[in-house]
């Protein structure tokens, strides 16, 4: 099971921090990603990390704005977001499919999904 945290109500140009823990597993042997899903849109890939943290993928909307990393000890991923935008509204999903990597072309094809997190950012 994943759960996520860290979501809320910003303004823009401020940053949050979302984590995403695994209750019941150990996550070193998946890559890992956060997906988004603004209302009426479907899910985006935003960010995807490989199983030791090596390798980083991003979505161009927020290269250079989140960052994304894991602490496998902790079974934790985190995405750290700095300068959101009212268009990184959405809810957002932490996820982890079995492999070493996952790349922006896999899609949103994870074996294991969070609840959901809420982010709001304000003008």
């Amino acid at each position: 099971q994943l759960v996520e945290s860290g979501g809320g109500l910003v303004q823009a140009g401020g940053s949050l921090r979302l984590s995403c823990a695994a209750s019941e597993r150990t996550l070193s042997t998946y890559a890992m990603g956060w997906f988004r899903q603004a209302s009426g849109k479907e899910r985006e890939f935003v960010a995807t990390v490989s199983w030791n943290g090596g390798s980083t993928y991003y979505a161009d909307s927020v290269k250079g704005r989140f960052t994304i990393s894991r602490d496998n000890a902790k079974s934790t991923m985190y995405l750290q977001m700095n300068g959101l935008k009212p268009e990184d509204t959405a809810v957002y999903y932490c996820a982890a499919r079995l492999g070493t990597s996952w790349y922006p072309r896999n899609g949103p094809e994870g074996n294991y999904w969070g609840q959901g997190t809420q982010v709001t950012v304000s003008s």
